[in-house]
């Protein structure tokens, strides 16, 4: 224990609208009271469910379909995860225009005495760039990269520009219902994933809300869903060694506690293997919350036999194994791209539940 003191695919629309508008607020309502009038009612807009059981993680090669260069670049690193609303009058076709945007948009926050904590760079290129394949369906819209790079103050003119920041956002398997309700004008990319000085990253969520009419907000990971991350990893052992399934629980004890629980991932396997043959489990292609709080009880109850401590009254606050790992506070880390669509599945459906609208 321790303790702790080009055009591409762009969402399907079946609504119809002209509206217009400056303020989100304005065109939000323009979305709202347009959909209304084609079978759907404001409440539907957010009346997202939560789902009680999701697809079995399976192996999937996603470098046969998505560039490999762009692939390596979103497991690499931690990310920090923010939600975006829908964009307003996103264009897939005006990336490069974009790009030029941003980057006298950066070097003007800079003049003001915004951006010093970036350092001393003398000039900034910003690279907008399409990541095909990664949509699921095709209401999804395709990611988007976005790079930073610079080049030091005093740096010979040959010198390369070094990437100082990197983002993205994406849509993965986003609910049907909600994207076929948006309007043509608006572009849903919900999970917004950035690395990088915290300076930079509120300069381009400031670019892309007076560009887009769009609001950013900090996105949690709940224990609920690290719970679904323990057990969907888990279930990768066969396939992709998990190597270790590490939980860390935040406790209420005064002072505050984490305690730590490293289990064996063989261990870990034949325990979620047991439940699911216990389950009788004739579709193994799924995967319901009854499995998965069966085995965190199985691991909570372990835990308390061996340290008499009850982990179910604390919260779990991180999930960590070779595939990747994710915290409450908002990071995640993809280690293994072979189940990337896993991850990045869940984190849509909570990016899309957290908007406000």
């Amino acid at each position: 224990m321790e303790t702790r003191n080009s055009i591409v695919k762009t969402p399907l629309n079946r609504v119809l609208t002209q509206r217009r508008s400056r303020s989100y607020r304005r065109s939000w309502r323009s979305c709202v009271e347009a959909t209304s009038h084609f079978g759907y009612t404001p409440g539907q807009l957010t009346a997202l469910r939560v789902p009680t059981s999701r697809k079995a993680p399976k192996s999937r090669d996603i470098t046969k379909h998505v560039d490999p260069d762009q692939v390596a670049l979103l497991v690499k690193g931690e990310w920090r995860l923010s939600y975006v609303t829908p964009l307003h009058r996103f264009r897939y076709t005006l990336l490069k225009s974009y790009s030029k945007q941003m980057s006298a948009f950066i070097v003007s926050e800079k003049q003001q005495g915004l951006a010093v904590e970036v350092g001393p760079e003398s000039d900034f290129k910003v690279t907008f760039s399409v990541v095909l394949g990664l949509a699921e369906t095709d209401e999804d819209a395709e990611t988007i990269i976005i790079q930073i790079q610079s080049r030091p103050l005093f740096a010979a003119k040959d010198d390369v520009q070094k990437v100082v920041w990197s983002g993205w956002l994406t849509c993965v398997n986003g609910d049907p219902i909600y994207l076929r309700s948006l309007p043509l004008d608006f572009v849903c990319l919900p999970l917004f994933c950035s690395r990088g000085p915290e300076t930079l990253t509120a300069i381009v969520k400031s670019w892309f809300q007076r560009t887009f009419d769009c609001c950013f907000g900090t996105l949690g990971i709940n224990s609920t869903n690290l719970q679904w991350l323990a057990s969907l990893w888990t279930g990768c052992h066969p396939d992709n060694s998990i190597q270790h399934l590490k939980l860390v629980w935040t406790m209420p004890t005064v002072p505050p506690m984490d305690v730590t629980y490293t289990v064996n991932s063989q261990d870990a396997w034949e325990l979620w293997n047991s439940l699911r043959q216990e389950q009788d489990v004739t579709n193994d292609s799924s995967v319901d919350l009854q499995e998965v709080n069966r085995f965190m009880q199985g691991l909570e109850a372990h835990f308390y036999r061996h340290f008499r401590v009850d982990l179910s009254a604390g919260q779990l606050v991180q999930v960590t194994t070779a595939l990747g790992s994710a915290h409450h506070s908002g990071k995640v880390k993809i280690a293994n791209s072979s189940y990337m669509t896993t991850i990045l599945m869940l984190l849509t459906e909570c990016a899309l539940l957290k908007m406000p609208i």
